[in-house]
């Protein structure tokens, strides 16, 4: 009776201690616990996945440069394609050598302006009119000579025809150059932007080891050097 007794007390009333449950409140003990927790803690694990995806997505991306962006640059403006990439150290290169090659350029033109005044004057000046003779011709006469000496003179008048010949040939070069080297400076602006996130392996290596061909029916046992290259 006893056993059957204590077997059915939990069957005719509620016993002390169990969890009850009423509406959305889970009571255990007396003490309330919402059933909506779970929930709570799933929302709280996504809010934080939302602010860790908001945060990388704050995080600053690695610098890439538009190959196309950089010659755009370096077209408008001589260096500001290797500004763009970065690269500030080619910057003294770019401008040294437009430098160069302007003064080539200015320093060639003067001298065939030079010569071709001096040629064009000493054609056209009246052998006798001293008076009317250009200054242009007689700047070429070595000191303390007389320029009536000169303006008849063949090898005199060769020689500035020559030398207005010699510069602007080299003033058209050096032109050539510059313009060339406006065209370098863009080809290094997109190459550089191509290549900027090369992975350059640091691995360069040499290695030389013996070989030996086993011998055949055609050709005796052979020995040999292999070399290899790891880049």
């Amino acid at each position: 009776m006893c056993a059957t007794a204590g077997l059915c007390a939990p069957t005719a009333g509620r016993a002390q201690g169990a969890p009850t449950h009423t509406g959305d409140t889970l009571r255990v003990d007396g003490v309330p616990v919402d059933s909506l927790t779970a929930r709570e803690l799933w929302n709280r694990a996504d809010t934080a996945r939302a602010d860790t995806l908001k945060r990388a997505a704050a995080l600053p991306l690695p610098f890439k440069p538009n190959p196309t962006r950089a010659v755009i640059y370096s077209a408008i403006f001589p260096g500001l394609g290797q500004i763009y990439n970065r690269k500030y150290w080619k910057l003294p290169i770019v401008y040294g050598g437009f430098m160069g090659f302007i003064y080539a350029v200015t320093w060639n033109n003067k001298n065939y302006r030079d010569y071709s005044d001096a040629y064009l004057h000493i054609m056209t000046d009246d052998v006798n009119s001293p008076s009317t003779w250009h200054q242009s011709w007689q700047n070429f006469v070595p000191r303390n000579r007389d320029p009536k000496d000169y303006i008849t003179n063949t090898n005199f008048r060769n020689n500035l025809k020559s030398g207005k010949d010699y510069y602007r040939r080299y003033r058209d070069l050096s032109i050539i150059l510059t313009v060339a080297w406006y065209f370098l400076c863009m080809a290094d602006a997109y190459v550089d932007a191509q290549l900027f996130d090369f992975d350059i392996s640091p691995d360069l290596s040499l290695h030389l080891a013996p070989s030996l061909a086993p011998r055949t029916n055609n050709s005796p046992e052979l020995f040999g050097l292999t070399c290899s290259i790891n880049f």
